[in-house]
């Protein structure tokens, strides 16, 4: 699971991982109506109310929420299709849908996009030029409430070069396993791959170096003070 603040650039890594893996990314379910070039099945599962709250009712979702009056999330069905035909999956996801997929999938490896400074999020939520002031300021409030999460994920990746976030991302699904289609949590550690033939030394040390391991309010204050590019540890 990538998850993080708006503006952390969690979709574009996504997309460039499922450019350079062999993962598949997950498709969620909405009750809103679709936009022009939006496609079934591809963009979104697009369902009315009454399926939706069929779906809830069946327990069919690992999250859902409800925003403005539609409803968004994550179908178990194609996931579970999708890592029984040995399939890495990954879920492009908020905060609170990150934990609760956590609950009904203990085994997924959460990965949290976080920016590098305070200002740089700020800079880039105006650069979009689609919001006013009063709606930045609320998102640079939730954000900071995002963050304060960091403690509940396995890896934080700091997005302050693109090229350099994905392949972070990636080197962590090549250590726990995953990015040769081995279904999550294949591999069961950082120590021996899928064969169990070792892995690539250089994803092993860079994931052992992404992983949070209690560092969490070490990295928010690293993110306050504009500093968190140092390494996490040591």
């Amino acid at each position: 699971m990538v998850s993080g603040p708006s503006g952390t650039g969690k979709g574009t890594i996504c997309a460039g991982l499922i450019a350079s893996t062999k993962a598949v990314i997950s498709v969620s379910m909405t009750t809103r109506a679709p936009r022009e070039h939006e496609e079934e099945g591809r963009s979104y599962y697009f369902v009315d109310k009454e399926r939706f709250e069929a779906v809830i009712a069946e327990g069919g979702l690992f999250e859902y929420a409800e925003v403005y009056g539609e409803y968004y999330g994550t179908p178990k069905a194609p996931v579970i299709e999708q890592l029984d035909r040995g399939m890495d999956v990954i879920l492009e996801i908020d905060v609170n849908g990150a934990m609760q997929v956590r609950e009904n999938m203990p085994e997924a490896i959460l990965v949290f996009i976080m920016p590098p400074s305070l200002e740089e999020l700020r800079r880039r939520i105006e650069s979009r030029g689609t919001e006013s002031p009063e709606h930045i300021a609320r998102r640079l409030e939730r954000s900071e409430g995002e963050i304060a999460q960091l403690g509940n994920y396995k890896y934080c990746v700091v997005n302050d070069d693109l090229a350099t976030a994905i392949g972070s991302v990636a080197a962590i699904m090549r250590a726990e396993g995953l990015g040769a289609g081995g279904g999550a949590g294949a591999g069961g550690g950082l120590s021996a791959g899928q064969d169990g033939s070792p892995k690539d030394e250089d994803a092993v040390a860079l994931a052992e170096k992404l992983r949070i391991d209690g560092h969490a309010e070490r990295i928010i204050e690293r993110y306050k003070t504009g500093d968190i590019l140092v390494r996490y540890k040591g």
